[in-house]
């Protein structure tokens, strides 16, 4: 049996992944529904896959005394979570727990992940990473959760830049908070 690949990724109406502006954490969009619905998604047993930007921007928050209270329940569940990252450039010890390292081609990688791992496999983010497995055929998922922002002068990395052209067959979209969507995908190459 062959685990699903999730590429889960936070996104603008103008399709940013990220800021450089004043806008906080969720672009300040997130309410109750929606991080209720993340810390379910987060719950069940899964293994992330990062890449070592992504693994790198977020170990500061697993150092030892850091206060875990602050994050939200998703991010803990996230941090409690198997990780393998995908990197030629890391060495381990690592800082997060449970974390191992595969160097080499990130795509025989996650080919290998995909069909030795007895639990899903998620990513958050590390854009680089996904759209080359999204071009190699391994992203079996893409849930893109749409907050109500246009950061046309604050946005940074575009999500799909770089990826091919893919059909997408939508599995569910939700609405949370009454403005934040959840768009779940099934990804097929065009033509």
């Amino acid at each position: 049996m062959t685990a699903t690949y999730t590429f889960d990724i936070f996104s603008t109406l103008d399709g940013y992944a990220n800021h450089k502006g004043d806008w906080g954490g969720y672009w300040g969009k997130q309410g109750p529904e929606f991080l209720a619905h993340r810390a379910a998604a987060y719950s069940e047993p899964l293994r992330m896959v990062l890449g070592s930007k992504t693994y790198t921007s977020n170990a500061p928050f697993l150092a030892p005394g850091f206060d875990r209270s602050l994050f939200d329940e998703w991010i803990t569940h996230m941090f409690d979570s198997p990780v393998t990252v995908l990197s030629n450039r890391l060495t381990e010890p690592l800082a997060w727990p449970g974390t191992t390292i595969e160097p080499g081609d990130p795509v025989e990688a996650v080919r290998r992940l995909k069909a030795e791992s007895d639990v899903p496999l998620r990513s958050h983010g590390s854009l680089m990473l996904n759209r080359a497995l999204l071009n190699a055929g391994l992203v079996d998922i893409i849930e893109v959760t749409v907050f109500p922002v246009i950061s046309g002068a604050t946005g940074v990395d575009r999500i799909f830049d770089g990826a091919d052209d893919f059909d997408l067959e939508l599995i569910e979209a939700r609405t949370f908070d009454t403005n934040t969507q959840v768009l779940t995908y099934r990804p097929t190459r065009h033509g």
